[in-house]
């Protein structure tokens, strides 16, 4: 019998699910934000990524069949608000030189009612050919989504490449870097971005962090790479501040955190969540079978500050990764190693009028930092360690170096193997360049892309804008630097030591 304080009670009840104060009321299933993402692929695992809209059990299946027939079934985090309800579990036991098929969704604990399925792809290391692709600089110089110009296009131009691996070497998004609603380019022109509060203004909280690695992800050509080719993730200094360095104090009167270290750590905190890294540390190495290493290093959390850099030896690997490096790449059995590099090693990075923020100086013979990359250079010779290529963005140009001693400055530097450094970027940022090459190491370049003399931060409708491929076989590499039109600018096949 329904009686009139029964009714009011039940009234009053409704009422307080309404108005938020009773037991949470789903009215709708849970719902992936941001598409899928696979991260740090290699030898029989992977590291599957996805967001949720509310706190749920993350659950992945897998199959080599397309139609995902008796698919493999993975239970992941129940992942909420200390990871931005962002959540990453491995796959293991991959099989080698597949394309494996996989969709993600959430479900809830406490009460039914699950997410949809999302489904992405991706290939396994294939032990005779791999198609490697890299870029770095993304959303840099205030140039964020621009809808009328299609968005991030280069990520569209890397997925119609076909890599089996993408390396993000550095930049992933640009901290420093307000995306304001428009911003008049240097021929006059008017870029406008899609634009909010998350990224309006320089990051320094964990949430400003975490919504400029969100932004990026909303990118329709951003996801739909993602869902395709799996990610190797690494920082170089924009993901904090540019030219940052560990206990630096911010002389920028738009920060009210002037603690660098502070920022850095919120930083790398949104990058862990928002990104599929399977180690401990940025610095790693991803071991693709017989063909393959890929080793990553992390040129700003051990250097030491930005000086002059032509005193005694300053940091930038820091001792321990320096060793790390030459014991990693001597001790590998693939055919080829690449070495994810987040500076170049030749090129002056100015860090105002009297400071360098990479090794380079300007000229021999090695002395500051230079003095770590000649160990380095020197550790590997000693070792006998060949077919390494390093890989390297950050100067917002492409270009393709070759080291060789016999070119080097002064005749009293230590003897090492010749080898190739390549830079690609930005994928969409300003253009700069060309930088300074310091002769100290015997560098030349042999192809590179930058705007003309005196233009500088032209915008990614310019033309101006690169990625780069490795075509790895255990024959040879063929390494193309592409704008995005579809074609490469530059091509080199480099054959493999006897």
């Amino acid at each position: 019998m329904v009686t009139r304080r029964s009714l009011l009670l039940g009234t009053a009840s409704l009422g307080s699910l309404v108005c938020g104060h009773g037991p949470a009321v789903h009215t709708r299933p849970p719902r992936l934000t941001h598409g899928v993402q696979v991260g740090d692929v290699q030898d029989g695992h992977a590291l599957v990524w996805a967001r949720c809209d509310e706190p749920a059990r993350m659950v992945i299946e897998w199959s080599t069949s397309p139609s995902l027939r008796d698919p493999v079934r993975v239970t992941g985090p129940v992942v909420g608000p200390a990871t931005d309800r962002c959540g990453a579990a491995w796959l293991r036991g991959l099989p080698g030189g597949q394309t494996i098929t996989y969709r993600v969704r959430f479900e809830r604990e406490a009460a039914r009612g699950d997410s949809a399925w999302v489904t992405g792809r991706f290939a396994t290391p294939h032990p005779r050919r791999m198609r490697v692709a890299w870029t770095g600089d993304t959303c840099g110089q205030g140039f964020g989504r621009n809808p009328a110009w299609g968005g991030l296009r280069g990520y569209a131009a890397i997925r119609a490449a076909e890599p089996s691996l993408f390396l993000h070497v550095g930049d992933l998004i640009y901290a420093d870097n307000p995306i304001l609603p428009e911003q008049t380019t240097h021929d006059g022109r008017v870029w406008r971005n899609l634009s909010d509060e998350r990224v309006d203004h320089v990051a320094e909280t964990l949430a400003d962090f975490r919504g400029r690695f969100a932004y990026n992800l909303e990118d329709a050509h951003v996801q739909a790479l993602a869902a395709e080719v799996p990610i190797v993730a690494q920082w170089d200094d924009h993901e904090v501040r540019n030219n940052w360095w560990p206990g630096q104090r911010l002389d920028d009167e738009r920060y009210t955190e002037r603690d660098a270290s502070v920022l850095a750590g919120r930083a790398l905190r949104a990058m862990r969540e928002w990104t599929p890294i399977g180690g401990p540390t940025i610095r790693r190495v991803l071991r693709c079978g017989p063909l393959l290493d890929v080793v990553v290093v992390d040129l700003r959390s051990a250097r030491t500050a930005n000086d002059g850099n032509r005193g005694p030896q300053r940091p930038l690997l820091g001792a321990d990764q320096a060793r790390w490096l030459v014991d990693t790449l001597a001790a590998s059995r693939a055919r080829w190693k690449i070495v994810a590099c987040d500076q170049p090693l030749a090129l002056v990075v100015p860090d105002g009028p009297d400071r360098q923020d990479g090794y380079a100086n300007g000229g021999g013979p090695p002395l500051g930092r230079e003095l770590e990359l000649a160990a380095v250079l020197a550790g590997l010779t000693a070792r006998g360690v060949r077919d390494v290529v390093w890989l390297t963005a950050d100067v917002h140009y492409a270009a393709a170096h070759h080291f060789d001693p016999a070119r080097a400055a002064r005749g009293d530097i230590i003897a090492f193997t010749p080898f190739w450094e390549f830079a690609a970027g930005p994928i969409h940022a300003g253009s700069f360049g060309p930088n300074a090459l310091d002769p100290t190491f015997g560098p030349e370049v042999r192809f590179q892309s930058a705007p003309p003399p005196g233009a500088a931060n032209l915008a990614p409708w310019d033309g101006l804008q690169s990625f780069g491929t490795v075509d790895v076989t255990p024959e040879h590499l063929r390494v193309g630097l592409w704008g995005l039109e579809g074609a490469p600018r530059f091509e080199l096949d480099i054959p493999a030591s006897s």
